[in-house]
Formats: C-alpha cells, sequence, structure tokens
C-alpha cells in the first residue's frame, strides 16, 4: 500500500480529484487525515489493474464516460455544499450554546443581585422595628419604676397625690407628663403653696386647687 495526495491519486489513477473524492465516499479507496491534509491508501497492484482497464477498448471520450464524470462533478460538488452547511450548523450550535450560557449567567447574576437587595430590606426592616420596639420597652420600664417609687414613696397626707400618678391616671402622653412636671417643679420653687415637692417629688392636691395642666 502507498500513502498519496489525492492529487496524486488522481493523476496516479488518471481521474480527476473529484472522482477521487467519490471514491473516498463510497469506501472503494481507504483514506486518512494526517497534519490536517488528507492522504489516499493506494494498491499499486489494484491500480495497474485500473490503468490496463483505462486502456482497453472502450473509448475514452464515449458518452457514457463523460455523463459518468460529470456525474463525480456533481456529486463533489454537492458534497462541498454539504460539509459548508455542516460547518455553518456547526457554528450556529456552537454560537446557541454560546448565548445559552450567558444568557444563563446574566439570571443568576440578577437573581444574587435580587436576594442581596432582599437580604438589605430584611435587615432594614428588622432594624425598623427593634427600633420601634425600644421605646416601648422603655415604657414598660418606666412603668416599672414608677411603680416601685410610688411603693417607696412616703406617706403624705391624704389629700395630696403624685403629680406623676395623677397625669398618667388621667390619660395624659409620657412627654407631655413630664413637660407639665417641669413647669410645676418650677412654680413650686416659686413658692406657689398649691404644690407639694418632697425628696424630689411633686405632690398636688386636687380638691382643694384648681390646677392649669
Amino acid at each position: 500500500m502507498k500513502k498519496m495526495s489525492v492529487a496524486d491519486a488522481a493523476e496516479f489513477f488518471g481521474v480527476s480529484k473529484e472522482a477521487i473524492h467519490n471514491r473516498i465516499r463510497r469506501g472503494s479507496l481507504a483514506s486518512e487525515m494526517v497534519g490536517g491534509q488528507k492522504y489516499v491508501n493506494v494498491d499499486e497492484k489494484s491500480s495497474s489493474a485500473s490503468k490496463s482497464k483505462k486502456t482497453s477498448p472502450s473509448k475514452p471520450n464515449s458518452p457514457d464516460t463523460k455523463y459518468y464524470e460529470f456525474l463525480e462533478e456533481q456529486n463533489s460538488k454537492l458534497q462541498q455544499k454539504v460539509e459548508k452547511l455542516e460547518d455553518e450548523t456547526r457554528s450556529l450550535r456552537d454560537q446557541k450554546e454560546q448565548m445559552l450560557i450567558e444568557e444563563r449567567e446574566k439570571i443568576e447574576s440578577i437573581y444574587k443581585e435580587k436576594d442581596e437587595q432582599l437580604k438589605n430590606i430584611i435587615n432594614m426592616i428588622s432594624s425598623n422595628l427593634m427600633l420601634e420596639s425600644k421605646p416601648e420597652i422603655q415604657d414598660s420600664v418606666d412603668a416599672e419604676i414608677e411603680t416601685l417609687e410610688v411603693h417607696s414613696e412616703p406617706i403624705i397626707e391624704e389629700n395630696w397625690v403624685s403629680l406623676k400618678e395623677f397625669l398618667k391616671s388621667s390619660g395624659y402622653k409620657k412627654e407631655k407628663r413630664k413637660k407639665i412636671e417641669k413647669e410645676f417643679f418650677k412654680k413650686a420653687k416659686k413658692g406657689d403653696e398649691s404644690i407639694l415637692i418632697k425628696k424630689d417629688k411633686c405632690y398636688i392636691d386636687p380638691e382643694r386647687f384648681a390646677y392649669s395642666l
């Protein structure tokens, strides 16, 4: 067996390169790729027989021979078109796969970003809830302190009541209560006898005096 290029094999057999390609496709000639180039394995004995056939009585330029060569040429052209279409199809498939990969990565990136935003929103809401609950906790602590203070207060004359307890029972808000207490402390320091200060606590007598709250 001798290894020849397609051009050398065509010259060796006395046919066109398209005819060699057709024989390769039909399997009558073995071929292999070496370094990106196709080579044909030629049996010199069979080739000599083929040459003797070529020199047989049949006329080289007979209509049948020309028609056969025409068909081989057309088949070769069709094969080239098929190979071109296969290459284009392969290229389009690769491009589609690449586009799908890019779209998937883009979607994953979007979801990751949305997850981060959602986490930030949840953290912010949690922080706000904690901040909103702090005044309630503080009010509860203040109420407990006030209860302890009431129990620890010294016994005052019957008509005098704690200003803080009086305001609280009257439904005043905490900010308003603090403001009124400051005003009453000021009045007491100025000598207002309707206000009693004992151990830094303010007492009033609503049955005897009319207070402006």
